[in-house]
């Protein structure tokens, strides 16, 4: 469904509103399973972020911000004084940490899982983590600029989800996640960017924050979750054992629980 502004957003269920904010190179669809299990439960919104879905490609005239991603929530915040919550996961938690702060007032819960924002590492002196981040963006920035984005989806895909992934992949697959990687391009820029430090996080977002991380997942998210439980520990960080860095999508029978109970507790 697109409207709203121009953003492109699925939603499904009745109860207290939900808007959920999927990872890089994948879009919407990803919360299918989140939303059949607890369209009894929840009004979800599951919006498509700059180039997924139907709406609009980023310009490359400006450079993005998380501020600019987060904006595409305006049009379903509610008018009448009521609150939502907001889930996002990877990018989309970063997304996530930055809608919860523009609409403060009206946010009642926020679920990050594995959130990547990574200029976090830069800022407390994570070095070796944040040149890890740094290397995979320049990865992604030069092939977005060489147009070669095979290699940027091969190196992509082996960070995240495991070694030698691209190599199982079929073609077919191979074509779809090249292409879906492309607004990654500038996605990259708003968490390296951002400058908001975990102090104000830690005013801005609510109390009932839950951050979702996997005990195998990269070393960048690891940190950054990391960093989150020493500064913020008023937040709950809830923990699976596998499942890595995808798990909200390859895991949903251990994540999906918990962002109902995090939802709903």
């Amino acid at each position: 469904m697109t409207g709203l502004g121009g953003t492109d957003f699925i939603e499904a269920g009745t109860g207290p509103k939900v808007i959920l904010i999927h990872s890089s190179v994948a879009g919407a669809r990803q919360w299918g399973g989140l939303m059949n299990a607890l369209t009894d439960r929840f009004h979800f919104i599951a919006i498509n972020l700059f180039g997924y879905g139907a709406t609009k490609p980023w310009s490359k005239r400006k450079t993005q911000t998380l501020e600019d991603q987060a904006r595409l929530l305006a049009p379903f915040v509610p008018d009448d004084g009521s609150k939502f919550s907001i889930v996002g996961h990877s990018f989309g938690g970063s997304v996530a940490m930055k809608a919860a702060a523009i609409f403060r007032s009206h946010v009642d819960r926020l679920v990050l899982i594995e959130p990547n924002p990574f200029y976090l590492l830069q800022q407390n002196g994570r070095d070796e983590a944040f040149q890890e981040a740094l290397s995979l963006r320049n990865s992604i920035k030069q092939s977005g600029t060489d147009d070669t984005w095979p290699i940027a989806a091969e190196i992509f895909a082996n960070y995240w989800t495991g070694a030698g992934s691209w190599d199982a992949m079929s073609e077919e697959r191979r074509m779809k996640f090249t292409s879906a990687l492309e607004p990654n391009f500038h996605e990259w820029d708003g968490v390296m960017n951002e400058e908001t430090p975990l102090s104000v996080w830690q005013a801005d977002l609510p109390d009932k924050t839950t951050v979702v991380s996997a005990a195998d997942t990269v070393r960048t998210i690891y940190e950054i979750v990391s960093l989150m439980k020493h500064s913020v520990p008023q937040w709950r960080f809830k923990k699976i054992e596998r499942g890595g860095h995808m798990a909200a999508m390859t895991k949903p029978d251990l994540i999906n629980p918990i962002i109902e109970d995090a939802l709903a507790s």
